[in-house]
């Protein structure tokens, strides 16, 4: 069985990974996902980069490092609220202080959209996967879910930012989506779904990503 290292130690986005590749196989086998805490990894990780890609792949690299010969994945994402020019983008996690309740961050939002109309609302989850291949090639795919942000919180289904981010065609915030119906639409599903199929591709041998790119 083949161990793929996720770059995170949020227990919430763990069940979502797991369940979005529960099918995945690699080199023609299945996989044990595992997060830094179960593969006994904590590297000192500086997310300095410029955008979620960038910041992916620091985070899957810093992992790689501390696990030689193991495939690591990692994800940067994060909420864009439009009339907040885009914040809390990729500060998304540190916005108001790491350590703050998600409970105080969304009632700091839906504050600072007291007054605007539903049309000014509009917002976006983004995220980005970087993979880092045991020969220290680098795969890569983002995807996002457009929505608009709620006047409360509603739903106990997901995490973070999910009960202000509505979902306007299914009339729901993503936190009383099901399970089943968030990771069909989510940014961190389509996203992981893409980079499961490149995943897939992978031969073993001599052969280089240049190779498989090549090959398709």
């Amino acid at each position: 069985m083949q161990k793929i290292i996720f770059a995170t130690g949020n227990a919430g986005k763990m069940k979502e990974i797991r369940m979005i590749l529960s099918d995945l196989t690699v080199y023609g086998e299945p996989v044990e996902i595992l997060s830094m805490k179960e593969a006994g990894v904590d590297p000192d990780i500086v997310e300095d980069g410029r955008s979620f890609l960038e910041n992916a792949v620091i985070k899957a690299k810093a992992v790689a490092s501390c696990a030689k010969g193991t495939i690591v994945l990692a994800d940067d994402s994060g909420l864009e609220v439009d009339y907040l020019n885009r914040e809390p983008g990729i500060y998304s996690a540190r916005y108001m202080g790491e350590d703050t309740p998600y409970s105080i961050k969304n009632a700091s939002i839906i504050s600072r959209l007291e007054g605007v109309p539903e049309e000014r609302r509009t917002a976006r989850f983004v995220c980005a996967i970087a993979c880092v291949l045991p020969d220290g090639n680098v795969l890569d795919s983002e995807a996002v879910i457009e929505g608009k942000i709620g006047y409360e919180e509603k739903g106990a289904n997901g995490f973070g930012y999910d009960p202000i981010f509505q979902v306007p065609e299914y009339g729901k915030s993503t936190a009383e989506l099901t399970e089943e119906e968030k990771n069909q639409i989510s940014h961190r599903g389509k996203a992981l779904r893409a980079m499961k199929e490149r995943l897939k591709e992978l031969r073993r041998g001599p052969e280089t990503l240049e190779d498989v790119e090549k090959s398709k």
